[in-house]
């Protein structure tokens, strides 16, 4: 899988904003365009260099790293009660070489979120439920919101 294969099928799920930063992609689900800027948190995002952590190895040609904001129930189920002491420099300890590639782990910096991480990631299919409840969960959020609002 290319990371412009995963950037159209993300892109294609309904609701999607995409913002762009350093050659890295952020998807929201935004489907009206209008989340305050504080309420911007994306589900799903492309890093492809070491422009914020060096601990994935991003700087290697080629090398980019799928992340994904899951539910509590989901990400406890895949690895437990998420990680909460961090290094010097700011990582979670969770016992992951987070440079690996094409292996599902918590995300360096963002697992006690319930965010997960993949670098290079070779095969699609093993992703899509992943990818799909960090849609949905967006969708949710979004929906919840807008309830709130509009009481």
């Amino acid at each position: 899988m290319t990371l412009d294969e995963l950037d159209r099928l993300i892109r294609a799920h309904p609701g999607v904003r995409v913002l762009e930063a350093q050659d890295d992609i952020f998807y929201l689900y935004d489907p009206a365009g209008d989340l305050p800027p504080e309420r911007q948190q994306p589900f799903a995002t492309l890093v492809t260099g070491d422009h914020y952590e060096r601990v994935s190895r991003l700087n290697e040609p080629g090398a980019w790293r799928l992340n994904l904001g899951l539910t509590k129930a989901t990400y406890t189920g895949l690895f437990g009660p998420p990680p909460t002491e961090r290094d010097a420099d700011w990582v979670l300890g969770s016992g992951h070489d987070y440079a690996a590639r094409d292996a599902l782990m918590p995300h360096p910096f963002y697992a006690s979120q319930h965010w997960v991480a993949i670098v290079d990631p070779v095969a699609l299919e093993p992703l899509l439920p992943l990818l799909t409840e960090a849609h949905e969960f967006a969708a949710r959020k979004y929906a919840h919101r807008e309830i709130r609002q509009t009481g």
